[in-house]
């Protein structure tokens, strides 16, 4: 059927049809039921409610890192080295048995204040105290005086030095006597020259102060460069004194409790094959171990090693038709000992080890000296010793098969002044338990300064890094550290210089325990980059649907009561 133009369109026409189909094609699906509305709801909520109350708090329970408290600030301070200034008060008992008490009194007063007008190191000071003790006894031997601890829980100050002054005929000038192995300090006077009470600056008192300034000058200059770490900061300190001190304390092992030291026997042949190595031990070496009893322990072993030859980098010796004996140069010294070959062990157990070692040259190279100084030892910084022992030859022109205690005597007294140079013993005064107080108060500043700035470099670390744990025992350990570091600075200002060593020997050994937590190391080598690594590949496929839903359902939210706020 033809539709002509103007006629009305029927129902029925095949445009009517097309109309129809499309409208059907873009028709919408029916709504969705409240039911099904808050099913999907409830679904939704109840995964981030799992999320949220369960899982995330076990997520956090099982990842978080825990974090002791720490005194951060007390920490930084100590190693600032605002808690504490050290100071060494060194009381010196003075005995005048021949003197007046008003003419005693005049003597310590004026060389008190001489003392006082001589010292340029506010840290440093002498103390004297009138003493009535006069006897002999006064006088210790390093036996008594260092074989134990003195005076560590008490609470009057350690007595350094007994100075006695005594008159003696026929004198102009007074004069002073160190004894020998004691911490007495005898001082003779003319007759004419007792102070009178009426003389301000009496020459007894003057001399007596310029004696113990020079006794102490050495230590003041070392506990002056220990504390500002410089040599400079005392005028009347030599440059040959400065310099003494900083090769000194180059050369001196660090601080430990206990020592191991190692006496070894080298030989490029066969013989000699045994020494009497126990009784040299005992004879020449244990007094003196004894007398370090309290400042650190120590342990022996010894071995014998024959066929030790030269390591080949070790230049030969050269034959001195001048010296008529076999020479090393000094600048080869460093390649003597064969480390890849001769059994020397670099530590054993925790303390470090100092190594001896007495060498015997080939009957063919004896006598062997060094070149520069003739010398037949020298020192291994911060390592140990090293002996040349040329014994006499045998009638066969060979070493002899044995060494006895007489002939080990020479090498062992040369260990013995290595072994105090290696532990930082000073050189003066001539007394040997003056060196060793010395050695204490040294030690006690050392540990102290030691420890606070281990304190320091733990906060640091702590606040640098806030990923790593902390563990109970770390601040169980820093509280331990800062508390004996306030008893060590109590004793030192009190002038108790063995209770002092004692609490900073505890608060060296924490504050190393503290900063050295294997627990907290480990941390650091995972970093929350890493974590993000981990989770992501987990978490992203489960989030985004949880996300995309939650906003979905967000937006309808707001939709619905936008609806009802326009129709109210």
């Amino acid at each position: 059927m033809t539709v002509k133009p103007g006629d009305p369109v029927s129902p029925l026409t095949p445009a009517s049809d097309a109309s129809k189909s499309h409208t059907t094609r873009t028709r919408v699906p029916p709504p969705e039921t409240p039911e099904a509305v808050q099913t999907r709801f409830r679904v939704i909520a109840a995964f981030w409610a799992v999320i949220i109350f369960l899982g995330f708090p076990i997520w956090w329970q099982t990842t978080s890192i825990y974090r002791a408290h720490l005194p951060i600030q007390e920490m930084v301070d100590w190693a600032d080295g605002k808690t504490c200034r050290p100071v060494y008060p060194l009381e010196i008992h003075v005995a005048a048995p021949l003197l007046q008490s008003p003419e005693s009194q005049h003597l310590l007063r004026t060389t008190q204040h001489t003392l006082d007008d001589l010292n340029e190191f506010a840290a440093h000071h002498l103390r004297l105290k009138l003493t009535n003790d006069t006897s002999d006894s006064a006088a210790r031997v390093v036996e008594d005086s260092t074989s134990t601890l003195r005076n560590t829980a008490g609470e009057t100050p350690d007595v350094v030095l007994t100075v006695r002054v005594l008159p003696e005929e026929g004198l102009a000038t007074p004069r002073s006597e160190l004894l020998a192995h004691t911490t007495q300090l005898d001082v003779f006077y003319p007759p004419s020259q007792i102070p009178s009470p009426s003389t301000s600056n009496p020459p007894l008192s003057v001399f007596i102060a310029q004696e113990l300034q020079r006794l102490y000058g050495e230590e003041k200059a070392t506990i002056a460069h220990i504390l500002s770490g410089e040599s400079a900061g005392l005028d009347s300190t030599s440059p040959q004194l400065t310099e003494s001190i900083s090769r000194r304390l180059r050369r001196s092992m660090k601080y430990a409790e206990t020592y191991h030291l190692s006496f070894s026997l080298f030989t490029p042949g066969s013989v000699p094959s045994s020494w009497d190595i126990e009784a040299a031990v005992q004879e020449y070496l244990s007094p003196l171990l004894d007398a370090f009893e309290p400042i650190s322990n120590f342990t022996i072993d010894t071995q014998v090693q024959l066929y030790a030859t030269f390591s080949p980098m070790t230049p030969a010796p050269i034959y001195d038709e001048t010296e008529a004996a076999w020479t090393l140069k000094k600048e080869d010294l460093s390649a003597f000992i064969n480390a890849a070959e001769w059994p020397l062990n670099p530590s054993i157990g925790n303390g470090p080890t100092l190594n001896f070692i007495l060498y015997v040259p080939d009957p063919s190279q004896s006598p062997m000296v060094v070149k520069e100084n003739r010398a037949s030892s020298w020192i291994v910084p911060q390592w140990g010793g090293v002996f040349l022992l040329n014994p006499p030859l045998e009638k066969d022109q060979s070493n002899p098969a044995h060494l006895s205690q007489d002939s080990l005597q020479s090498a062992f007294m040369t260990f013995s002044h290595q072994l105090l140079t290696l532990l930082g013993t000073p050189s003066t005064p001539a007394s040997l338990p003056l060196r060793l107080q010395t050695l204490i108060r040294v030690r006690a500043a050392t540990l102290l300064l030691s420890a606070s700035s281990t304190m320091g470099s733990l906060a640091r670390l702590t606040e640098s890094l806030p990923s790593i744990p902390i563990p109970a025992n770390v601040a169980s350990s820093v509280s331990t550290t800062l508390s004996h570091l306030s008893a060590t600075c109590s004793h030192l200002r009190d002038g108790r210089f063995n209770a002092a060593l004692a609490s900073a020997r505890v608060a060296e050994n924490e504050a190393e325990r503290s900063f050295f937590e294997k627990t907290m190391v480990g941390q650091v080598y995972f970093p929350d980059e890493h974590k993000v690594a981990v989770y992501l590949p987990l978490l992203g496929p489960i989030g985004v649907p949880l996300i995309v839903g939650l906003m979905k359902e967000v937006k309808r939210l707001l939709a619905e009561w936008k609806a009802k706020r326009a129709a109210a």
